[in-house]
């Protein structure tokens, strides 16, 4: 039988998809990507001109909202395999506002440039992405040891006796 393949009569599960603390897993962190992709595109379209002459950080910072929308995205899907990623371009925009946030606040003064909103609104917002982005690092490792990828067969129908309660290899039920 080939790979990936399922024998006649059976389908694929994913039980640890069904998981309460998975299923919690995958809204936080959904959330948590989704949140970043907002934050991130107001922070983007807000300062865009007075990121280095509108040019070079705000095609960089459009990027990783987009990024983040489609992080959200896959990881409903409950795509496993994009959670090291996002943890480790999570650390990357961390690393970014970090670096990035002081200078949001240092422009409040006569002479600079205004954006959009106030410039000390954007540096908060950017705090608030490195909050968001350790956040998100360590939830997305915490998701991928949840295994979201094991696949089990299991017969077309059983669903609601598989588990606690079923009976062993189609016998009696057990006992309470």
């Amino acid at each position: 039988m080939a790979v990936g393949e399922v024998r006649p009569g059976y389908e694929l599960w994913r039980p640890n998809r069904e998981k309460a603390e998975s299923i919690t897993t995958k809204f936080v962190l959904v959330l948590l990507l989704a949140a970043t992709a907002v934050i991130a595109a107001i922070v983007t379209i807000t300062g865009f001109s007075l990121m280095t002459g509108g040019g070079g950080m705000g095609i960089v910072c459009l990027v990783f909202a987009l990024l983040y929308a489609l992080f959200a995205f896959l990881v409903a899907r409950w795509s496993r395999g994009i959670l090291p990623v996002a943890a480790a371009l999570s650390m990357i925009l961390a690393i970014f506002c970090a670096a990035g946030a002081d200078s949001w606040f240092a422009r409040d003064k006569a002479g600079f440039e205004e954006a959009l909103i106030p410039v000390t609104l954007i540096g908060l917002l950017v705090l608030v992405l490195i909050v968001l982005q350790l956040i998100t690092i360590a939830i997305s490792l915490y998701a991928f040891n949840q295994n979201w990828h094991v696949e089990e067969e299991r017969p077309i129908g059983s669903g609601e006796d598989y588990g606690a309660g079923a009976s062993p290899e189609g016998g009696a039920p057990l006992p309470a």
